[in-house]
């Protein structure tokens, strides 16, 4: 009896795990947040199995593996919000919509695979923003677009992603070579 009554206590830590499937079922991004499935190969049995069970639905609740599961398709993207069974579905339902919303804002309301995959860096700064280690920190997708877009201007080196890093050793080089094209140019008339 004492075990249940702890079971059921309230828990900040509501999510479990945030995920985005393809149409094949294909992981494109999934975030766990606790252990319940430790290993990369128990997560992608998991991800198949809640595809299988959902990609064909138009509902968007599911109790699954003794967890709740609120999700949403749009086009070629599976969204997928995971929770313990006893969580509140609005909550996770909240979580769900607030990451839906800010990425079809982000992405100018192109909300599929090829946009996503091209924007992979805002997703991660988005799902940061509305989840940390489970617990809820926002669902009001205005304040994740406008979180994102600060800290995408402002991004020291270390937390830049591979695309941005590249993005700036490539601007730096163009100007290093005009500079120094217009160095040989003048000094090339001066010759003469």
């Amino acid at each position: 009896m004492k075990m249940d009554t702890l079971m059921l206590e309230p828990s900040l830590y509501t999510v479990k795990a945030v995920l985005i499937l393809d149409n094949d079922g294909e992981r494109l991004y999934a975030k766990y947040y606790d252990d319940t499935y430790p290993s990369v190969k128990e997560q992608k049995a998991f991800e198949k199995n809640i595809f299988s069970k959902t990609h064909r639905t138009d509902s968007e609740i599911a109790l699954l593996e003794g967890l709740t599961v609120v999700y949403k398709s749009n086009i070629d993207l599976f969204f997928y919000v995971i929770g313990s069974s006893h969580e509140n579905e609005l909550m996770l339902m909240a979580v769900l919509n607030c990451l839906f919303d800010s990425l079809s804002q982000m992405l100018r309301k192109n909300v599929e695979r090829r946009a996503l995959l091209e924007n992979m860096e805002g997703l991660f700064l988005a799902v940061d923003e509305i989840v940390d280690g489970g617990v809820i920190l926002e669902s009001d997708p205005q304040q994740v677009v406008h979180r994102v877009a600060l800290r995408g201007e402002d991004v020291p080196y270390s937390e830049q992603t591979v695309t941005q890093v590249l993005q700036s050793a490539k601007e730096q080089i163009k100007w290093s070579l005009l500079r120094t094209d217009s160095y040989h140019s003048s000094h090339s008339s001066n010759q003469g």
